[in-house]
C-alpha cells in the first residue's frame, strides 16, 4: 500500500507536456501520483525515482491497459481520488473532406474513447472505494469552444469530451464523483514548437506566431482544480496565453 494519509491522482499522458508538468506538480505537493502513457522510459523520467510515483505504461484506447492501469493503482494506493484525463492525439490536419476515415477514428479512439474508458474505469473505482467519492478532470481544450482552421477531427473530439464531462459530473452526484474540464491554449509544450517558430494557422490562410505560456502554470491549475475540497467543483477552466487569438479566431 501506499502512504498513509496522501490523496492518490492517476495522470494519463504523463510521460510529457502538460502530463509530465502536473505529475510533477501533483508530486510536489505531497500526492501519490500513478504515471501513464505508451512510453515506459518517458514516464519513468517524469517519476524520476520519487516513491509516491508508479509507473503504469498503458494505452488508453485499449480496455484492457485501461483496467490494468487502474488495478494497479489501486492495488500499490488503496484509492483513485483524482483521474487526470489528459492523453490525446492532435489528429489529422484537413478540413472534413480531406481527412481520411482511418485518421479520424484514430483520433476518435485516443481524444474520445480514451478519455470514455478512463473516466468509466476511474468511476468504478471511486464507487467502490470506501469512502466513496472523487474527482475526474478531463483536458479538453480551447478547441472545445473555437476551432483552429483544418482541425476538424481534433475540434470534434474536443467538443464531445465537454459532453461527456458534464454526463460524468450529472451521473456522479449521488456517488460524490465530480467531473471538470480545463480547456487549455497555447501552453509551451513541445508538440506546439511550431505556435513559437513557423506561426500557426490563422483563418485567413496566413501564419502567426502566438504567445504562449509555462506548460507548469497549466500543472498548477490543474492541482488547483483537483484540491478543492468535494464541495466544490470547478466545472469549467479556460486557461490561455495572454493575447492569443482565441475569441477572434474565426
Amino acid at each position: 500500500m501506499g502512504f498513509e494519509g496522501l490523496r492518490t491522482a492517476v495522470i494519463t499522458g504523463a510521460g510529457s507536456g502538460i502530463g509530465r508538468a502536473a505529475a510533477r506538480a501533483f508530486l510536489d505537493a505531497g500526492w501519490q501520483v500513478v504515471l501513464a502513457g505508451r512510453r515506459e522510459e518517458a514516464l519513468q523520467e517524469t517519476a524520476d525515482g520519487d516513491p509516491r510515483a508508479l509507473v503504469v505504461p498503458a494505452d488508453v484506447t485499449q480496455p484492457g491497459d485501461v483496467d490494468r492501469l487502474f488495478r494497479e493503482a489501486a492495488d500499490r494506493f488503496g484509492r483513485v481520488d483524482v483521474l487526470f484525463n489528459n492523453a490525446g492525439s492532435f489528429g489529422p490536419s484537413g478540413s472534413v473532406d480531406q481527412i481520411s476515415l482511418a485518421d479520424w477514428n484514430e483520433t476518435v479512439a485516443v481524444n474520445l474513447t480514451g478519455t470514455m474508458l478512463c473516466a468509466a474505469a476511474a468511476v468504478r473505482q471511486m464507487k467502490a472505494q470506501d469512502p466513496p467519492g472523487g474527482r475526474i478532470i478531463n483536458n479538453g481544450s480551447l478547441s472545445a469552444i473555437a476551432p483552429r482552421p483544418l482541425a476538424a477531427a481534433y475540434t470534434a473530439t474536443k467538443h464531445a469530451v465537454t459532453g461527456l464531462t458534464k454526463s460524468i459530473d450529472l451521473d456522479g452526484r449521488a456517488y460524490g464523483i465530480s467531473c471538470a474540464q480545463i480547456d487549455i491554449g497555447n501552453a509551451a509544450t513541445e508538440l506546439l514548437a511550431g505556435i513559437t517558430t513557423g506561426g500557426a494557422l490563422q483563418p485567413d490562410g496566413s501564419r502567426k506566431v502566438e504567445p504562449t505560456f509555462p506548460a507548469d502554470e497549466a500543472a498548477r491549475t490543474v492541482l488547483f482544480m483537483a484540491e478543492l475540497p468535494a464541495s466544490a467543483n470547478p466545472g469549467s477552466v479556460v486557461l490561455t496565453a495572454a493575447g492569443m487569438p482565441f475569441l477572434g479566431r474565426g
